[in-house]
């Protein structure tokens, strides 16, 4: 099952912080999934945003409360995933579009193989913006489209 998500554009400006401009959207997408569905959180075993880092990841799971819905249980992000904020010095996470695919083709297939997660809600994000429109001040829209992922090994 897929959902093609909306442009959610909350006036974020600054290019440095790409979670914060992409989080609403990964929030749009995901609770439109839970209503459509009739889903709750924990449906999936892994529900997992990719490349917000540890800022967007935090205002997720924020904003998901104010729908009610807790994510904190099973809710990861591909860039708090695929980098070690203390030993690599990355700060707030990873980021770029290759999170969500290097993340799902390696870990989260490898735990799908072996039963560990049987269903994943894999919520890619992405940043509507160019080097251009971030200098000319302009906001920076977010987009996120889902897949629901269920084990069949």
């Amino acid at each position: 099952m897929q959902l093609l998500g909306r442009i959610v554009d909350m006036g974020i400006k600054d290019a440095n912080n790409m979670g914060a401009a992409m989080a609403p959207a990964a929030v749009d997408t995901i609770v439109s999934h839970f209503k459509d569905t009739g889903r709750k959180p924990s449906y999936y075993d892994a529900i997992i945003t990719g490349d917000l880092g540890h800022i967007g990841k935090d205002i997720v799971s924020d904003m998901m409360m104010t729908y009610g819905y807790n994510v904190k249980p099973n809710y990861n992000d591909c860039g708090v995933l695929i980098f070690d904020k203390e030993a690599q010095d990355t700060h707030s996470g990873g980021s770029g579009c290759a999170c969500c695919g290097t993340v799902f083709s390696g870990y989260l297939f490898n735990e799908l193989k072996n039963k560990k997660y049987n269903k994943i809600l894999l919520v890619a994000t992405g940043a509507l913006m160019n080097s251009t429109s971030s200098q000319q001040g302009e906001s920076i829209p977010g987009i996120a489209h889902a897949v629901s992922i269920e084990n069949t090994f």
